[in-house]
């Protein structure tokens, strides 16, 4: 099917954009994505008065550290989640927390707008009660716009209430009058999570690790091949040596067999001759 189109959008520009999102945050895009570049990256041009695709490119390529490119990679970004998503995950969390107690470091890779790592926090809290406050969940992702929202923490009531009434009363606050319909994650959940921008294809990390849980579920599956190992390979050196990641349902990383071995419905612990993670000096 075939869109009107008040753009020129070639099939060059097409290519070239490939090119650049590959390049600066290592996303695959399908041949099949062409309509939904378009149409994200169609506001960006009006809003720098531009009618051809080229020239926006252009103004990309000239500078490379051109705040657009924030704008760039946030709008070519896919943020699908849900609270409490792939729920098979959440019990064995629930254990690693209650044997780790609030120790516990845990790391969301792929924070989006907020409703992972939240559904992180609110474990912890069923799991420790008083206790967790003294947890600090890590939320990072590339798209900014993202992280705002997630640190906003207000969501519609519809999708809060789908966790069922017990969370939905004991973690948010109802919104009334302009705010109805919605709802915000309480502060003490709130407080509980550091939101941060991150590049997973940046040539490196400044995290306080390592981790005893990192969380990157349905991320890796926009990376070809060579990037999940890099980016596997460095996953492995933030986890402690008996820490877990946990992936996507779509996500099987057997071809690390050398790094990770299966622990659970994917879920993975090191392997015996996988690098151990060691603290970051920079912090």
């Amino acid at each position: 099917m075939r869109f009107a189109r008040d753009l020129e959008f070639t099939s060059r520009d097409f290519e070239r954009i490939r090119d650049l999102i590959y390049r600066r945050a290592g996303i695959v895009m399908a041949d099949n994505k062409r309509e939904m570049v378009y149409s994200r990256l169609a506001k960006r041009l009006r809003l720098h008065g531009m009618t051809r695709f080229a020239d926006y490119l252009a103004l990309l390529e000239a500078k490379s550290d051109s705040e657009e490119w924030e704008s760039f990679t946030n709008a070519l970004t896919t943020n699908l989640t849900a609270f409490f998503r792939e729920a098979h995950h959440f019990p064995m969390l629930a254990e690693e927390i209650r044997r780790r107690g609030p120790a516990i470091k845990i790391w969301c890779a792929g924070a989006s707008t907020g409703e992972e790592p939240y559904s992180l926090a609110m474990t912890v809290a069923e799991t420790l009660g008083a206790a967790a406050s003294q947890v600090k969940i890590l939320a990072t992702d590339i798209d900014t716009d993202a992280l705002s929202t997630a640190r906003q923490g207000i969501y519609s009531l519809e999708s809060v209430e789908k966790m069922g009434e017990a969370r939905c009363r004991r973690f948010f606050q109802r919104g009334s009058g302009a705010r109805s319909g919605k709802a915000r994650v309480r502060p003490e959940i709130a407080t509980m999570i550091d939101f941060r921008p991150l590049n997973l294809c940046a040539p490196s990390w400044a995290l306080n690790g390592p981790f005893d849980v990192i969380f990157c579920r349905n991320v890796m599956i926009y990376f070809n091949k060579d990037t999940q190992t890099q980016i596997l390979q460095k996953f492995a050196s933030q986890l402690k040596a008996d820490g877990l990641l946990f992936a996507g349902h779509s996500e099987n990383f057997s071809f690390m067999n050398q790094t990770f071995r299966l622990r659970g419905q994917t879920v993975y612990a090191l392997a015996s001759s996988a690098p151990r993670a060691m603290p970051d000096a920079s912090r």
